[in-house]
């Protein structure tokens, strides 16, 4: 709140209370990653703790659970599971209780006095241990995706426990915080990397589709969040019941993957970025799937119609728990047939799908197009979406960028630009839409497999700018695996993180050179340099 951290409400409209036990529950988790990497190191499994881990470290990212019965519960299993680790260790190894860490001796009565953030009264350890954090939990959000595809990495969720554990230890200095936060960013981009496969090796590779921004005449379902494998089982339940489907926000990229776009009943995508849910859910008249995070309180109006699954929750709205791996969503879809077809927005097209697969088919073109002097410049403009007018800037920037300039987007930041007539160069769309925020490792890929064809070493040297959006906790892990690539020069808005002290800002700018973003003349110049 007003660049200071939220005093009385969040943000995202969460209560104190909730916010308070989000803290208790993250640091139970360092609790149970502290006896688990003993565990580990002891050759005992403990597996089982894998999903608890990033389910909970899901839950309490932005826009999540808002629910305070859903965060006490985890807390309780987050308790359990530490002691039956700690049991484990002591009837199987020479485990020694004595001397322990105050992580270590965590119970419920003493929890609430150690959890929160200003326990860490150093304004720089503070800031790292947090900007860890945070990336930590755009790690769990991706993992847990990957998880419900059935792909999870060891080595990264193991680096998930070791650095919620060294957000503890008092001995850590800023430059092995420093060095841990990169860390992050290098485990972002292997989790990214797990996601996307994770997902074409389920749904194919991504195609460019164009994608009906319009309605039909049949009652529908909204599906909203980022989990494909929700909106698979929801078509597949869905097909023949005379019911259409629309995604809604980050779920648009599901319209380029051959596996989901061959539901003739997937007919759309219904409205734009996730702050404008509230006129959009309550005018689409039918039921609205929340697969994962972006909920907003909802009104009223509309709350018997919404449902969430998965991490995220709400008070008021009906949660559908998967069983043997498998959600009924037959309430939906009978409460779907009782309703209106959805309000009309807005007519037309967009694009989405193309990932890297589908770019770099292409790339001879693209290289031509560059070689020539038809494209000038490619900016990145990837990221998060917000509701404050400031973020009017990106639609702006998007509109003054020259003509022989490219957009590379990925993410609901898209939304600030993705429907202007920005036209195209020999047929290359000047929107570049790789998919969600997860698909940042897809423009990775992109930026890196154009510009080997184009004769560069370093991609700092070649046509690219980057002018990233953030807004949550992904946001900062995607960042975090630019810096740990290596790439310089990126400008960050609207504004930067309060949880970032001055000391450690001046690290990142003394080292990477990032830069806060001002006017759109002024950035303008800099990044078409």
């Amino acid at each position: 709140m007003n660049g200071e951290g939220c005093t009385k409400n969040g943000m995202c409209g969460k209560k104190g209370e909730v916010a308070d036990l989000q803290d208790d529950l993250i640091y139970v988790l360092k609790s149970v990653a502290f006896y688990n990497q003993k565990a580990r190191k002891a050759g005992i499994s403990e597996t089982s703790t894998d999903d608890f881990m990033l389910d909970a470290l899901f839950a309490t990212i932005t826009n999540t659970d808002f629910r305070k019965s859903g965060i006490q519960k985890r807390i309780e299993r987050g308790f359990q599971i530490r002691d039956r680790i700690r049991q484990g260790l002591l009837d199987n190894t020479a485990f020694d209780e004595n001397d322990l860490p105050e992580i270590a001796t965590l119970t419920t009565e003493n929890l609430s006095e150690r959890s929160g953030v200003l326990a860490t009264e150093d304004e720089d350890i503070r800031s790292l241990r947090e900007l860890l954090i945070y990336g930590i939990k755009g790690i769990a959000a991706y993992g847990h995706h990957a998880m419900m595809l059935g792909t999870a990495n060891k080595k990264v969720l193991s680096f998930i426990e070791d650095g919620l554990v060294a957000t503890t230890d008092d001995s850590l200095t800023v430059d092995k915080l420093i060095s841990l936060v990169l860390k992050c960013g290098e485990k972002g981009f292997d989790v990214m990397a797990d996601l996307d496969k994770a997902n074409t090796d389920t749904y194919g590779n991504p195609e460019p589709a164009r994608v009906n921004i319009g309605t039909g005449e049949n009652p529908g379902i909204l599906v909203s969040g980022h989990d494909l494998k929700d909106l698979k089982q929801l078509l597949e339940q869905t097909e023949g019941t005379g019911v259409d489907v629309y995604t809604h926000g980050e779920m648009l990229p599901a319209h380029g993957y051959p596996e989901l776009k061959k539901y003739e009943h997937l007919v759309g995508n219904y409205g734009g970025s996730w702050w404008r849910q509230k006129q959009e859910f309550e005018s689409f008249n039918g039921p609205i799937l929340l697969t994962s995070n972006c909920i907003v309180p909802p009104k009223e109006s509309y709350v018997d119609r919404l449902y969430t699954t998965g991490s995220v929750g709400y008070d008021g709205a009906t949660h559908i728990v998967a069983e043997d791996g498998k959600k009924d969503f037959s309430s939906i879809i009978e409460q779907a047939k009782t309703c209106k077809a959805p309000v009309q927005l807005e007519k037309g097209s967009i694009m989405t799908g193309f990932a890297y697969n589908a770019v770099l088919s292409d790339a001879d073109k693209i290289v031509d197009a560059v070689k020539s002097g038809k494209i000038k410049k490619f900016v990145v403009m990837a990221g998060c979406d917000g509701r404050h007018k400031e973020r009017q800037y990106y639609t702006d920037f998007a509109e003054a960028l020259p003509k022989d300039t490219v957009i590379l987007t990925a993410g609901c930041a898209k939304y600030r630009y993705n429907k202007l007539d920005l036209g195209d160069i020999d047929g290359i769309p000047r929107v570049i839409d790789a998919g969600q925020c997860n698909d940042s490792f897809s423009l990775i890929i992109i930026a890196q497999g154009l510009m080997a064809r184009l004769g560069y070493i370093d991609v700092n040297e070649a046509p690219i700018s980057y002018n990233i959006a953030w807004y949550e906790q992904k946001a900062v892990l995607v960042l975090l695996t630019l810096l740990r690539l290596g790439i310089m020069d990126i400008t960050l808005g609207p504004k930067l993180p309060a949880f970032v002290s001055p000391n450690v800002l001046k690290v990142l700018v003394d080292k990477f050179n990032i830069t806060p973003n001002s006017t759109i003349e002024e950035d303008m110049e800099r990044l078409l340099k």
